[in-house]
């Protein structure tokens, strides 16, 4: 069974991703964004391939805007990777999949 992505509210961001025991990827989307549903299957990719390795987790910036405004989201999708609670990489538009491997792998030091 693959491990799906995770939606994030605001209420759950400090304990599902900046308390969390692994990396996490946050993927701030909106519904109504082009290049957010481009890349949504593409994370339901890498959520089952990296599987304990690394969450995905989602964040919709229309119902969610503390985070995505303190973290300086300026466009949609942007993409942050936090370990240890800390922004360690960020990624901004719907990059192919092999690119996005390519980065996080570099970033997980896989």
């Amino acid at each position: 069974m693959s491990k799906q992505t995770l939606n994030v509210t605001d209420g759950e961001f400090q304990s599902s991703v900046l308390q969390s025991d692994t990396p996490v990827l946050v993927d701030f989307w909106a519904p109504w964004c082009g290049p957010c549903k481009q890349i949504a299957p593409v994370l339901e990719e890498l959520a089952g391939e990296y599987g304990e390795r690394l969450t995905i987790a989602k964040v919709n910036t229309d119902e969610n805007q503390q985070y995505a405004a303190q973290l300086g989201v300026r466009g949609i999708p942007t993409m942050i990777l936090f370990r240890d609670g800390q922004e360690v990489d960020r990624f901004v538009g719907a990059l192919p999949k092999a690119g996005l491997q390519a980065k996080l792998d570099a970033a997980l030091g896989a």
